[in-house]
């Protein structure tokens, strides 16, 4: 079972994958993630860009009576695939995993005009702009669609 503090990252990085979709970073997040969950496999890959794609299309398809539910399960699917993933590795690999998805998401942050500030709290999750610490890993996450 993964730690609180992992289980906080994936949950940050899924709200930050499904956050990007739509935005003029996604394009590039979205190779990099897959590159990165991929691991060195190209079939693993096109699995990765597949669902990032079925998340965009989504999300594109709720349409705004729609788009903030769609956006929770989105996050939602992301960070329990990402926690699933996390746990499944061996200790040593988590934090490099979370390390490159967490230079991904930097290096394809949406421009600032695109997203902003603030956020909503549903439950116990925080949406919206977060900066996520735990056991030397810092997620920014890019902030709301928008």
């Amino acid at each position: 079972m993964l730690g609180e503090s992992l289980t906080v990252v994936a949950a940050a990085l899924g709200t930050a994958v499904v956050q990007a979709a739509g935005t003029q970073a996604w394009e590039g997040m979205r190779g990099g993630i897959a590159r990165v969950l991929g691991r060195g496999r190209p079939e693993r890959e096109s699995v990765e860009l597949e669902w990032l794609d079925r998340t965009a299309g989504a999300l594109e398809a709720a349409g705004p009576a729609h788009a903030e539910s769609e956006r929770i399960r989105q996050e939602t699917v992301w960070g329990t695939r990402l926690a699933t993933l996390l746990e499944g590795l061996p200790e040593r690999e988590r934090q490099g995993l979370v390390d490159a998805l967490e230079t991904v998401l930097r290096e394809n942050r949406p421009p600032s005009g695109e997203g902003g500030a603030g956020g909503v709290v549903h439950g116990n999750t925080f949406y919206g702009t977060a900066f996520v610490q735990g056991s030397g890993t810092q997620i920014v996450n890019p902030g709301p669609r928008g």
